[in-house]
């Protein structure tokens, strides 16, 4: 590992907003006199700032991501994954992708408030809102501000089809509400695991929960009857690609329903960080890994075309699909998570409906 590792966190160095003329750039002098006068050149802490959106569920138009709505109380994630798509998205608020994305975290205290009026509008006819659909709803400041669970709250009163995916087990902490949801058949949760080694997950996802309380949280979820599923997501080839079937061995023994998977595509400006941090982190593999993902999408680093860019092509490609087929055939059979139910809601806006 490169001397230069910051440690805690995923994106290696900060990079330039595209949609900005000029950027700032740390120069050996800067540094230098640092060192000199013993002050620090980076202090690396998470700074939080309230925004006050207008709206707050988002309409998805891509179609194949596998939801129509989402919600996400915060902008920019401190859990630092350095492969994540969301981190472009930091740009549209001035901010860069790189560490930006990590240390400028945006939040939105009034999203229970925006997501109620939402839920009581005429014309909202009712389905599934997935929170976490960009940045995750169980990033660490969440157990201060507690805006998910004021969230949860709302979908609870308006018994609404909701959605989580997240990489926290602090999602247990509002054990109380999903399995009210659960009971209704409102609810289902995703946990991200993409390995089952911890020096793995330290060095991809730095501030997210350990493999070990993920595991957990899926075992508890699942025996408090809350369908929950597990999200393998992305497949790094050469990096995580051979976990396929241990994996999916060791989540259904923890009583997941379902695994889902991605391979990893670098869009935008994640390219140049995930290159950054593979040199730094892994120099011996890094070659190795960048080849092969550029492999599964036809000699580049990313694909943007919808319905090939999240599975890939080509032979790695098909061999990592095959081996997930072949996981979930022997460990998941029969396995299912049920459609969620939309009808509590249209009772509930719509006390009339209960005469028919």
């Amino acid at each position: 590992m490169s001397e230069s590792f910051l440690k805690g966190r995923g994106a290696q160095r900060n990079i330039a907003n595209k949609f900005f003329e000029l950027h700032h750039e740390t120069r050996d002098d800067f540094l230098n006199f640092c060192e000199t006068e013993g002050e620090e050149a980076d202090r690396n802490r998470t700074n939080y700032i309230e925004v006050f959106p207008k709206s707050f569920v988002n309409k998805i138009h891509s179609p194949d991501v596998g939801m129509n709505f989402s919600a996400n109380p915060y902008q920019g994630c401190e859990h630092g994954c350095v492969y994540c798509y969301a981190r472009n998205s930091h740009e549209y608020w001035g901010y860069g992708a790189g560490l930006d994305f990590e240390r400028n975290i945006l939040v939105k205290k009034n999203a229970p408030l925006l997501l109620d009026e939402k839920l009581k509008n005429k014309n909202w006819k009712p389905q599934t809102i997935v929170f976490s659909g960009n940045t995750d709803c169980y990033q660490p400041i969440e157990r201060k501000l507690g805006i998910t669970r004021k969230c949860l709250e709302v979908l609870l009163k308006w018994k609404h089809p909701t959605g989580i995916i997240t990489k926290n087990s602090l999602v247990l902490r509002d054990l109380d509400i999903l399995k009210e949801m659960a009971r209704l058949n409102i609810i289902t949760v995703n946990i991200s695991i993409t390995s089952l080694s911890e020096e793995t997950r330290r060095l991809l996802e730095p501030r997210t929960a350990s493999i070990k309380q993920r595991l957990k949280t899926v075992q508890v979820l699942s025996e408090n009857n809350i369908p929950v599923g597990v999200m393998m997501a992305p497949i790094i080839p050469s990096l995580n690609s051979h976990e396929i079937i241990p994996l999916v061995k060791k989540v259904a023994e923890m009583g997941a329903k379902n695994v889902a998977f991605t391979i990893v595509r670098l869009n935008g400006q994640i390219a140049a960080l995930f290159k950054d941090w593979a040199y730094k982190t892994i120099p011996d593999k890094a070659e190795r890994i960048l080849n092969q993902i550029a492999e599964c999408h036809g000699g580049n680093l990313n694909d943007s075309q919808f319905g090939r860019r999240m599975r890939g092509e080509g032979v790695i490609a098909a061999q990592i699909s095959a081996t997930m087929a072949l996981a979930k055939k022997k460990f998941m059979k029969g396995r299912e998570i049920l459609p969620l139910d939309e009808t509590h809601y249209l009772r509930l806006k719509n006390p009339q409906m209960r005469l028919f």
